[in-house]
């Protein structure tokens, strides 16, 4: 698996700049809804203080004095991270405890959760899908935009209500917390089951985390928020790793967490 990561860029030296990673601490020290993408941090995160959470986290540098050029993923971290994952994985199973899963990444990592959601539905869990079907209005670079949630494969992703082509990709790419919340407030309002455990990236992992429900996934060097719920105790488990990466290179990873969690693929 390390070999795998560093052969396609998941970790060793990433395709995420080192100006795109400062920048999001920048915007986040500054409390940038942007970067936050639903958390609500406690702590008094300087820059700084993320450049080194970032480092003890993902392998990052930790020099201030390094600004331009290609940001690094200590592959033993990822790997520490995915057994972490993959233990929890493996007690939801055994639990059959409800799940959700949901990617603000669907072009890249639809087939990696839904791999996850394939085997917990096997080994006896709820896969959860509420609020099929409703749409939600999103702040996107061309302004408040609607789109509507679904479900493929168990896994929830938005789609713009308008001018999605067929054959375009699967969903659109978000950093919003707002479809988790809307998908939590109607499990809530349908009287349940909420899920025990929530598995997803950006504003999926994060406004679970904030709502006070567990929460783990991957994240990239650039989003600093997964890593900051994580240290304030609202994310359990963010695996650091490149997410903008062809989708196939995310198949040996899913391999890898169902296989130490004792699940079938």
């Amino acid at each position: 698996m390390r070999a795998h990561l560093l052969r396609t860029g998941l970790a060793g030296t990433v395709r995420t700049s080192r100006e795109d990673s400062l920048r999001s601490y920048r915007l986040f020290a500054a409390r940038d809804p942007r970067v936050l993408i639903g958390i609500d941090p406690e702590g008094d995160w300087r820059q700084q203080d993320l450049l080194e959470l970032m480092a003890h986290r993902c392998g990052v540098s930790a020099d201030p004095a390094y600004t331009f050029g290609h940001d690094v993923i200590d592959p033993e971290l990822t790997l520490a991270a995915l057994d972490a994952f993959a233990d929890r994985l493996g007690a939801a199973a055994r639990r059959g405890e409800p799940v959700l899963l949901g990617t603000g990444h669907p072009h890249r990592l639809l087939g990696f959760y839904a791999a996850l959601a394939n085997a917990l539905s096997a080994a006896g869990c709820a896969v959860l899908t509420p609020a099929q079907g409703r749409c939600i209005d999103i702040t996107t670079r061309f302004g408040l935009r609607p789109h509507r949630l679904e479900y493929v494969r168990g896994v929830a992703l938005v789609r713009p209500c308008e001018g999605e082509r067929p054959g375009c990709e699967p969903g659109a790419h978000t950093h919003s917390p707002l479809p988790v919340r809307l998908a939590l407030a109607a499990a809530a309002d349908a009287g349940g089951p909420l899920p025990k455990l929530v598995i997803g990236d950006h504003g999926w992992v994060c406004g679970a985390g904030q709502l006070g429900f567990e929460a783990m996934g991957p994240a990239d060097t650039n989003d600093p928020a997964p890593f900051v719920g994580q240290a304030e105790g609202r994310v359990s488990v963010v695996v650091p790793l490149d997410d903008s990466v062809r989708s196939a290179y995310y198949r040996p990873l899913a391999r890898y967490v169902l296989k130490r969690a004792c699940l079938s693929q």
